[in-house]
């Protein structure tokens, strides 16, 4: 069974920097293609950032230039910093992993960008 937990959410301040963990048991990040997925109040889910097994990467266009997802295969993990947060970054975050076709989800983390 796939097993995502995310961490590092919080409160922060407009302007201000967050950094994202997703760590994965059973299944290999590197072997699988990986998303970070934010839902904020009252709205859809919705796709931040991907990575794919061959380390291609793309942004929702909101982040694009604020945000980085990455991966560090030793420690099986998935990150997300975010800079230059606003208000409208307020969300759940998810982290995703799609192994064998199934889509698999983190309990979520939940940041809090004040002005």
């Amino acid at each position: 069974q796939v097993q995502l937990v995310e961490s590092g959410g919080g409160l922060v301040q407009a302007g201000g920097s967050l950094r994202l963990s997703c760590v994965a048991s059973g299944s290999t990040f590197s072997l699988n293609a990986n998303a970070w997925y934010r839902q904020a109040p009252g709205k859809q889910r919705e796709v931040v950032a991907t990575i794919s097994s061959g380390g291609i990467l793309n942004y929702a266009t909101s982040v694009k230039g604020r945000f980085t997802i990455s991966r560090d295969n030793a420690k099986n993990t998935m990150y997300l910093e975010m800079n230059s947060l606003s208000p409208e970054d307020t969300a759940v975050y998810y982290c995703n992993n799609v192994h064998r076709g199934v889509f698999y989800w983190g309990k979520g983390t939940l940041v809090t960008v004040s002005s």
